[in-house]
């Protein structure tokens, strides 16, 4: 049976009708998570966990989460589905602030960060198959409860994933354009590539939440990001409840 979790802000428990079953403060091979797991319910019988990405206060920056044991902990929970939230700059023109951006391919320009389970001991057939980087199946699912609460979604794009914690110049956008982004973010890799890994079902609902770096014609202030970010995700969290109130129940 599927279990599904969300991994994104720490606001993402704020759902009305999910109800915190209990926090699982969890050690894995890699270290620890970013934050305790909470697990859920909503509306009774479904099970649901959350993991907050830059811990409990937002602490955390990019480049320092430990994806390993976030990814590592999600699974020996008995997760097997995995949907990624996140926040991110619009670079194509049809991305603008507000939107919501279900990509299906990735873009890595990040750098020194552990990028698999299997460094210390790797073996060929470790290798794994990245070509469509998205399960296309969640990827249906979150479109599929955009379509159900009238809530456009960008079906397809690409993720550019940068180091961070700054954001990018003027010059870098320009370049990720023309190597065809349509979004720019900071934590999709090596996330996604964890993810399959360990064989999980994982897609991403990507907010914007500004434009990209030099596409406005003016510098991005992080007052105007904050306030997208509050409007903005009322939408994701009615896609979240809709992909929450079509999952199995839960068994136990």
């Amino acid at each position: 049976m599927s279990q599904l979790a969300i991994i994104g802000g720490t606001g993402l428990t704020n759902i009305a009708g999910l109800d915190v079953v209990r926090q699982h403060q969890l050690k894995t091979p890699f270290g620890e998570p970013s934050a305790k797991i909470v697990e859920a319910s909503y509306g009774g019988d479904k099970r649901i966990y959350f993991l907050a990405r830059h811990g409990e206060q937002h602490t955390i920056a990019p480049h320092r989460i430990n994806y390993r044991a976030n990814i590592w902990a999600l699974q020996s929970l008995g997760v097997t589905e995995v949907i990624a939230v996140a926040v991110v700059g619009g670079i194509s023109a049809n991305v603008g602030p507000e939107t919501i951006v279900c990509p299906d391919q990735i873009v890595d320009y990040t750098y020194g960060r552990e990028q698999s389970f299997f460094s210390d001991d790797f073996s060929a057939h470790q290798h794994i198959d990245f070509t469509y980087p998205y399960s296309e199946q969640i990827r249906r699912r979150i479109l599929s409860a955009g379509q159900q609460h009238n809530i456009q979604i960008v079906d397809k794009g690409v993720y550019g994933a940068t180091q961070g914690p700054r954001l990018e110049t003027a010059a870098e956008i320009k370049r990720m354009a023309q190597d065809g982004c349509t979004v720019v973010g900071m934590t999709g890799v090596p996330e996604a590539a964890l993810a399959r890994e360990l064989g999980l079902d994982y897609a991403c609902c990507a907010l914007v939440v500004n434009w990209a770096a030099g596409l406005s014609g003016q510098e991005i202030q992080y007052s105007e990001i904050e306030q997208t970010v509050i409007s903005g995700m009322a939408s994701v969290q009615r896609v979240l409840v809709a992909i929450i109130d079509h999952t199995s129940s839960d068994p136990s």
